[in-house]
């Protein structure tokens, strides 16, 4: 996906993992309802090997950092969509409106670079992750 010429944006709605997670990595604009999780490792993954223990997965995740805002702030993430307090169920309608006006403002932007530049702001982006 690192050399496709054409704009690429992922949207995690759930849980973004494990091998996906790598895919969803490399794309030019990553954007997360708030409240899903996005990481390589499943946070019990995570505990059963840092602590021998996959019933610490909660310390595990505090560890990870895999929400959308602690991800946005370590800036491996572009975009939060905010979701109502009990759940996107709640205003389905105005949570898929709010994306939709990220998603066409984020592709409006790729839109105008051409494929070179997609290719490299992609590499240079991937390269950057964990460097804070």
């Amino acid at each position: 996906m690192s050399k496709l010429k054409v704009p690429t944006i992922s949207v995690v709605i759930g849980e973004g993992s494990s091998g996906g997670a790598l895919a969803i990595g490399v794309t030019d604009i990553i954007i997360m309802l708030e409240n899903s999780i996005y990481s390589i490792l499943s946070p019990e993954g995570f505990a059963s090997i840092l602590y021998k223990d996959s019933s610490k997965a909660k310390e595990a995740a505090d560890k990870m950092k895999i929400t959308a805002h602690e991800l946005k702030d370590l800036n491996i993430i572009d975009d939060v969509i905010s979701e109502p307090e009990s759940g996107v169920q709640v205003d389905f309608e105005n949570v898929c409106n709010n994306l939709k006006n990220v998603l066409i403002h984020n592709l409006n932007t790729l839109l105008k670079l051409d494929s070179q530049a997609l290719i490299q702001n992609r590499y240079e982006k991937f390269r950057k992750i964990g460097n804070i």
